[in-house]
């Protein structure tokens, strides 16, 4: 793995000195978290423009929703969503990834000026996907998933969670290598929510540390999912709302830098890009290195609030298994 602060870097993106943060637009009347609030074209692009201003590095457009249940749009329908949201941000110099299990709408908009696939199923939903993202040397994200969440792929079973997603992860990281995706261009994600219960997700929190091992820079996408709800409830208690797991959400993301993540992806931007921050600042203080807020690429939690994203290298800006 291309090391970076001990969490690995991408190639075709740029390279950030902490773990990065994943801001999402949902461009969907149905997703779990925010469905139908950015569906209009220019309210997500101006969306989108936001989450960079509160701290995004990268910006992750998604047409279509994979909670439990969720009818899948068309093809037609999903380009119509996404295609120009992302000529949008991209056109604004936002590093974006198109959320998708369609070759078609993944190459569609890696023309349109995405930079990343983050596709839910691996590449097992479109067999021509792999072939596309090989094709136009993309970065790709293969995600831990055991089919669309319907009816008894919704609970997983498992007797080891952690050996058995790295098991899996592995034999899909290879097949996706077989393809002709470069190894330096690969990231991985646990799956949290896909086809797994609440104890299975924390499971896999708690032992990133071994999921690292697979030697692939490592997304969470974490946001405001029901395991989050049932730690906010308690035992007896009803779930908070899905925009109410916020504050629990930027406490993993604190945690997954901590424990190496590349990146996390989540809804609200502010609160993670602050916890991200000071999970680097907490590792240069044990390295001994600089002052937290000194170093470059880092800033301060105030500085952060004040100044919003700032520009990378080249000038670019820098919900239950659900989207």
């Amino acid at each position: 793995m291309n090391n970076l602060s001990g969490r690995g870097q991408v190639a075709g993106l740029p390279a950030w000195d902490r773990c990065a943060v994943m801001g999402v637009v949902n461009v969907t009347p149905d997703s779990f978290s925010d469905g139908g609030r950015w569906f209009d074209t220019s309210v997500a692009v101006k969306h989108g423009l936001d989450l960079v201003s509160e701290g995004a590095d990268l910006v992750d457009v998604g047409g279509e929703s994979t909670r439990p249940g969720a009818t899948r749009v068309d093809e037609a329908e999903e380009l119509r969503r996404v295609i120009p949201v992302v000529r949008g941000l991209a056109s604004e110099g936002v590093v974006v990834s198109v959320d998708t299990m369609r070759a078609s709408v993944a190459e569609q908009s890696l023309a349109a000026g995405a930079a990343l696939v983050n596709d839910v199923s691996g590449g097992l939903a479109d067999p021509a996907m792999i072939p596309v993202v090989a094709d136009a040397g993309a970065p790709f994200v293969v995600m831990h998933w055991r089919g669309f969440l319907k009816g008894g792929n919704v609970k997983g079973v498992y007797d080891d969670v952690v050996t058995e997603v790295m098991d899996e992860l592995h034999a899909r990281v290879e097949a996706v290598l077989a393809g002709g995706i470069a190894p330096d261009r690969i990231v991985v994600d646990p799956g949290l929510g896909f086809s797994k219960e609440a104890e299975h997700d924390l499971t896999l929190l708690a032992h990133l540390d071994r999921l690292r091992a697979l030697g692939h820079p490592m997304l969470v996408a974490a946001s405001r999912k029901r395991f989050l709800g049932r730690v906010l409830a308690g035992p007896e208690g009803a779930p908070p709302p899905a925009r109410e797991r916020d504050a629990a959400t930027a406490a993993v993301s604190a945690l997954a830098a901590h424990s190496g993540a590349w990146a996390v992806r989540v809804h609200e931007v502010r609160a993670t890009a602050d916890a991200v921050r000071v999970a680097r600042a907490m590792e240069q203080a044990r390295a001994g290195g600089r002052a937290a807020g000194s170093a470059p690429g880092a800033r301060g939690v105030e500085g952060a609030r004040e100044t919003g994203h700032t520009l990378g290298d080249k000038g670019e800006r820098t919900a239950d298994g659900t989207r």
